[in-house]
């Protein structure tokens, strides 16, 4: 229980402290306001905008969460497969090294003239593309460190290869699965804000951030900013309860 609340506890006299800070810093120095807004200022914004607030934080989510799930199971499927096809394996492996490295600028609108301007899509895409990779590289890794001996096991009780997959592979390769779910979140709302920037509908936090900034609205855009880090939060926490509920299952 006591580790518990230092766990909680000292991350947020951590935050607390850093407000102050920033608080006595930006009122100290006269600090101007396109430079660094203070805090106050940022949660009057918020408490003024409040409900267009979360129309554009559901907005986003929805985006990352669809990513998040389309590109993690594509990744971890295609993971397992890879691990038992050899062929595969080396044509899939520059192909994410490949996606790795496809700069968000770039598909953004691409992808935005195929679907059209008031699709989701493009957004949804770009997240699971995003996604796609740190998930699938981590499984294909935890498939990789299962014991010959477990699978020869399995083969001698005359198991199919899919067995072996479900009962020894897929279960070995749970906490590499979930190091990839626990950097995938952060990554996709990351990306489902950025793709918000290059056209679409202008309904998320993304689009909305450009806007306030374009406006010199800088507090407002540091409202939206601080909505994205909520996001991003709530995204890893998510993450990190359903490892422990996978963790305590499997040890179970």
């Amino acid at each position: 229980m006591r580790g518990t609340a230092v766990r909680v506890g000292a991350p947020l006299l951590l935050g607390v402290l850093a407000l102050a800070g920033w608080e006595v810093l930006v009122r100290g120095a006269a600090l101007p306001a396109y430079l660094l807004p203070p805090p106050t200022e940022i949660l009057g914004q918020i408490r003024a905008i409040w409900d267009g607030l979360v129309d554009a934080t559901r907005a986003t989510g929805t985006n990352a969460l669809v990513g998040l799930v389309v590109g993690a199971l594509l990744a971890v499927v295609t993971a397992a497969v890879a691990a038992r096809v050899t062929w595969l394996d080396q044509m899939v492996a520059p192909l994410v090294a490949a996606a790795a490295v496809v700069p968000i600028v770039a598909l953004a609108p691409v992808l935005s003239n195929m679907f059209g301007a008031t699709s989701e899509t493009p957004r949804r895409v770009i997240v699971a593309l995003v996604v796609f990779v740190p998930v699938f590289l981590n499984t294909l890794r935890g498939l990789r460190q299962v014991s010959p001996v477990h699978r020869d096991l399995m083969r001698s009780y005359a198991a199919t290869p899919w067995q072996v997959t479900r009962t020894v592979t897929l279960p070995g390769a749970v906490p590499f699965i979930f190091t990839g779910l626990n950097i995938a979140s952060s990554l996709a709302v990351i990306s489902a804000v950025v793709a918000e920037y290059f056209g679409g509908l202008q309904n998320g936090l993304g689009s909305r951030i450009a806007s306030a900034a374009a406006q010199s609205g800088y507090a407002r855009a540091w409202a939206y900013v601080a909505a994205s880090i909520a996001l991003g939060l709530l995204f890893y926490g998510f993450t990190l309860l359903l490892e422990r509920a996978a963790t305590r299952r499997h040890t179970g």
